[in-house]
């Protein structure tokens, strides 16, 4: 016989595993239609984006696809819908044509339509040299052993948008490409660290489909030092860098 003590122990799990319930529902819901977390795993975005950077990436900006959704299992009619097309100059989130099991972020370069070449570390776009202006140095220190210096340029694309590149010089396998068209319904991305980014220029050129973008990147909301992990509490008073955030992604 369960006498009332025990149906009250009972009815308290019960209650606890209804709120774990809801609550992980409520979170998918949040991951799914409005931003998810994405960290910075490599300096293909430097100067921009830094190793250990924790960024939110709206999911609402492009729209969703089936990938909008954990392990792309929601069937959805079309391969967007509420479907708004990338801007040239986004910082996307995206799954790699050639394996969508994994994510990368860079920023778009070029829209269907668009012809695209890289000639002696230039970028032109449509047969336009895309702006480019000397921006001094920058000192890459990598998990406190290894020293790189880069240089720095800010390249423009129009008066409203202008953001910072790094050049290791003009001669490397990526600075001299062929011209690429970009298809219909996808587009052409490149990293900011142009000489160590595998981007749309690289293995004979390749594109984003539509259907691929997770979301757009907007905001840092976490930075640690790249040779803390996340769950290394102890070491964040240390490692934080507070000047990051809430930074917002140009």
């Amino acid at each position: 016989m369960i006498n009332k003590k025990d149906k009250k122990k009972e009815s308290s799990f019960f209650e606890f595993l209804k709120t774990i319930f809801y609550a992980v529902i409520i979170a998918v819901i949040f991951r799914s239609l409005f931003f998810e977390p994405y960290n910075i795993p490599s300096g293909s975005m430097l100067p921009n984006l830094l190793i250990g950077d924790y960024l939110f990436v709206s999911k609402y900006s492009y729209g969703y696809s089936r990938y909008s959704f954990p392990f792309g299992v929601v069937p959805l009619p079309e391969n967007r819908v509420f479907a708004s097309e990338p801007k040239r100059g986004d910082v996307a989130v995206f799954k790699l044509p050639s394996n969508t099991n994994i994510n990368y972020i860079k920023r778009v370069m070029g829209l269907p339509g668009d012809k695209i070449q890289m000639k002696s570390g230039k970028l032109f776009i449509n047969g336009s040299l895309v702006i480019q202006e000397e921006d001094g140095f920058y000192r890459h220190i990598i998990k406190n052993k290894f020293e790189q210096i880069l240089e720095q340029k800010k390249e423009r694309l129009n008066e409203d948008k202008s953001y910072a590149i790094l050049n290791l010089n003009d001669y490397q396998v990526m600075d001299n490409t062929k011209e690429f068209v970009v298809p219909n319904d996808k587009y052409f991305v490149m990293g900011d660290n142009r000489d160590n980014s595998l981007d749309s220029r690289a293995n004979g050129g390749w594109f984003v489909p539509l259907e691929n973008f997770v979301g757009k990147a907007n905001i840092i909301f976490f930075s640690i030092t790249d040779d803390t992990r996340f769950w290394q509490i102890w070491k964040w008073p240390f490692n934080i860098r507070y000047n990051r955030i809430f930074k917002k992604i140009s």
